[in-house]
């Protein structure tokens, strides 16, 4: 058994399976002092300054996190001897069926494995595999790598690696290994909060979730904003659904979802839902240049429809048919619902205008148009063909319309 002092200097013996093996003040830290830091790369990073000023010789050290992301199934968190600032990696879906993930350390772990040391040190040319040859070219002389667990089972992985002569020293493991249960209580809850974060963005839009995670969150809660409008639905879907296979049918919508979205979201729009073949966005007039944004954003989904049509017409499929229906106007911006089942969106005569437009595109055959009140806005009714003014179903006013120019 190890002893440590105890709070008044005596030697206290340390009973097994007790922890921590011995009372250290980066284990205070970790637990009292992070709670103001909301990042674990940073939190990383000054753990091993402080790690070695403790005398501890890390030269590297990495955390492994398995990610609930709609594009990476995981990222890297990776510090330095000498680094500032960690740097941070991110792995897409299909890396954990690679040869390189497979035959790795961190794969080892997630298959169950409690530890896993590499002397590194002495090693001759062709006895290690490439990612261990790149830590002994490095000039590391051992690797260790040890499972973080989280709750229900998910499990995650630190490792640290060092120069020093003849690698790690035992009490230099014990200190590490001490460190374990502080840094997966303090890790987790940063991992939960970037994945709380991550999904309310995938599912709501940016400005939407950080809204919700500031305390928007009452049924009625939300403001009135002035914003341009965009609403984008396909066409012939009905018929596309009932004819193609279900995977056929999930592809194409992914395919149209991405030409349209990512100029929407480049440009400074919010997608604030996907409403089966449909998509509504707001590009807020806080910004000068919102009404401007949104032309560009359409005239880019439209160059991006037309490569995804060539592929539909090369593989001896229909082209993609749409409607583009944009105002502008006051909406309201915030939490409709049931008690108990929210929707973060807008509301208001602005959007049902928008939504006219997107429907009135079928009648006269044009795919975008817009309401006078945005052109206007815009400055850019010289630009535009005028098709006349136009009764919308349900509002009073008839409303002048306007359609990109034909090619």
């Amino acid at each position: 058994m190890s002893s440590f002092p105890n709070k008044v200097g005596r030697a206290v013996e340390a009973e097994e399976g007790v922890w921590p093996i011995r009372r250290r003040r980066i284990l205070d830290w970790l637990v009292n002092e992070t709670r103001g830091e909301r990042f674990i790369d940073n939190i990383l990073v000054e753990m091993c300054g402080k790690l070695l000023s403790a005398g501890v010789p890390v030269a590297r050290a990495t955390l492994h996190f398995r990610v609930n992301h709609p594009q990476w199934i995981g990222a890297r968190i990776l510090w330095k001897e000498g680094l500032t600032e960690a740097k941070i990696d991110t792995f897409a879906y299909g890396v954990e069926n690679t040869p390189e993930f497979l035959n790795s350390p961190i794969n080892a772990i997630h298959q169950g494995a409690e530890e896993l040391r590499k002397r590194l040190e002495g090693a001759a040319d062709g006895d290690l595999d490439s990612f261990y040859q790149e830590l002994h070219d490095d000039g590391l002389t051992e690797y260790i790598a040890w499972p973080v667990e989280h709750t229900f089972g998910k499990r995650h992985v630190v490792t640290f690696s060092t120069r020093r002569p003849g690698g790690f020293a035992s009490e230099h493991v014990d200190f590490l290994r001490d460190l374990l249960p502080a840094l997966t209580l303090v890790s987790e809850i940063r991992l939960k909060n970037i994945m709380a974060r991550t999904l309310l963005q995938t599912y709501v839009g940016p400005h939407a979730s950080e809204q919700i995670l500031s305390g928007v969150t009452t049924r009625g809660s939300g403001a009135t904003v002035g914003a341009a409008i965009m609403i984008c639905d396909l066409r012939d879907f009905t018929a596309i659904s009932d004819l193609w296979p279900r995977d056929d049918v999930i592809h194409l919508l992914n395919d149209y979802f991405d030409a349209m979205s990512d100029p929407i979201e480049r440009h400074g729009g919010e997608i604030l839902k996907f409403m089966g073949d449909g998509l509504l966005a707001i590009f807020p007039l806080a910004k000068e240049t919102a009404c401007l944004d949104l032309l560009q954003a359409i005239r880019e989904g439209q160059a991006s429809m037309a490569e995804l049509n060539e592929e539909h017409l090369r593989t001896g499929r229909e082209p993609l048919r749409y409607g583009v229906g944009v105002h502008v106007g006051d909406v309201m911006y915030g939490n409709i619902g049931s008690r108990r089942r929210l929707d973060f969106t807008v509301i208001g005569p602005a959007v049902n205008v928008a939504s006219r437009l997107e429907s009135l595109t079928k009648e006269v055959k044009r795919p975008v148009l817009l309401s006078r009140a945005f052109v206007e806005m815009a400055g850019c009714a010289k630009d535009m063909d005028g098709l006349g003014t136009f009764p919308l179903r349900g509002l009073g006013e008839p409303v002048d319309v306007f359609a990109f120019p034909e090619r």
